[in-house]
């Protein structure tokens, strides 16, 4: 598998050094620098992981799409935008896998948080709420993960809104709190990532699932997950 790399920041750098310590072939790695010839760039590749900024996102799926390569989008902040990236790729055939957070732990935690979510909507004075905290650079907030825990909350606890607490301080990787709150007691559940590894590898889990070219449209990572682990 050949992996195409849009995008080499920090995360981007942890995917490439992940990638080649797994014997997989790292090609072309495209940045701010080189992003014009993108298309061109990305042919021959397996498959492309775009861990880059929200306003390279529509450009690079266009790239992915004309050059006929895979991509696993890695980035978050760009909801906005899905609408017209699902249309892209429907459009002209284009094969994606996207999802807020590409950790495999973290993943599961949202089927522990919809859960206990369901658990909580049977039982009266408590009030969830959502807290997390991330390195200085990371330019979204609230993470893609915090607003996919408030989604589950909101519709397995049928209201309208959740509050969501952010924090941007320092080096930290990613620490997400799903809280339910009463006057007699609190009950949280917490997920915190130790390092960037665990993304890579999900991501890297996606990209050998959705290269080859057999599947195309738009795919949500936990799809991935359902279908290789059999997470029910």
């Amino acid at each position: 598998m050949k992996i195409a790399l849009l995008g080499h920041g920090a995360m981007g750098r942890v995917l490439e050094e992940t990638a080649r310590a797994a014997g997989l072939e790292v090609g072309a790695i495209v940045t701010s620098a080189n992003a014009a010839d993108a298309s061109r760039l990305l042919r021959g590749h397996t498959v492309a992981i775009d861990f880059s900024a929200p306003g390279g996102v529509l450009a690079h799926v266009e790239a992915a799409v004309a050059a006929g390569v895979p991509l696993v989008q890695g980035t978050t902040g760009w909801q906005r935008e899905e609408p017209e990236v699902r249309k892209i790729v429907d459009a002209r055939g284009g094969s994606l896998v996207y999802g807020a957070n590409f950790s495999i732990g973290v993943n599961l935690f949202y089927r522990l948080v919809a859960s206990a979510a369901r658990l909580f909507r049977r039982s009266h004075g408590y009030d969830p709420f959502i807290e997390e905290a991330h390195h200085a650079r990371k330019r979204d907030a609230p993470s893609g993960t915090a607003l996919a825990l408030r989604s589950i909350l909101m519709r397995e606890l049928d209201v309208e809104t959740v509050a969501i607490a952010s924090t941007r301080a320092g080096s930290i990787p990613g620490t997400h709190r799903v809280g339910f709150d009463s006057a007699a007691d609190q009950v949280l559940l917490v997920h915190t990532a130790h390092s960037r590894t665990g993304f890579a590898a999900g991501a890297l889990l996606a990209a050998s699932w959705i290269a080859g070219g057999t599947r195309r449209g738009m795919h949500a990572f936990s799809d991935v997950l359902d279908d290789i682990l059999e997470v029910t």
